[in-house]
């Protein structure tokens, strides 16, 4: 019976204890236990397999084109798209800039 009865100073040292060591200082229930769990974890933008799921697309899309530039790279879908418009310009079917429309030409 001496086993069940815990004196004031051990008590108060056992849940001085769990306070140091991030122990939950009294019993709680389950649902209690769920919530401190969760709280215990890193947040979201601290864990690196959440913030390193996707790769650098913007970092890449630089690389890549300081390579194009440099002549190391070929980027077909772009080189298309460059002569097209290329070409669209050869045979006059190219947007007017800014202040250069059809109004701006009246006088």
């Amino acid at each position: 019976m001496s086993g069940l009865m815990i004196s004031n100073y051990a008590r108060r040292m056992a849940r001085l204890s769990a306070n140091i060591f991030t122990e939950v200082a009294r019993p709680t229930d389950a649902q209690s236990m769920k919530v401190i769990q969760v709280m215990k974890e890193k947040p979201l933008y601290l864990r690196p397999e959440v913030v390193d799921y996707y790769p650098p697309h913007n970092e890449w899309g630089l690389l890549m084109a300081r390579l194009r530039k440099l002549g190391l790279y070929r980027d077909e879908h772009r080189d298309f798209k460059e002569e097209m418009r290329r070409l669209r310009a050869l045979s006059g079917k190219v947007k007017p800039k800014k202040g250069e429309g059809k109004r701006s030409r009246k006088i």
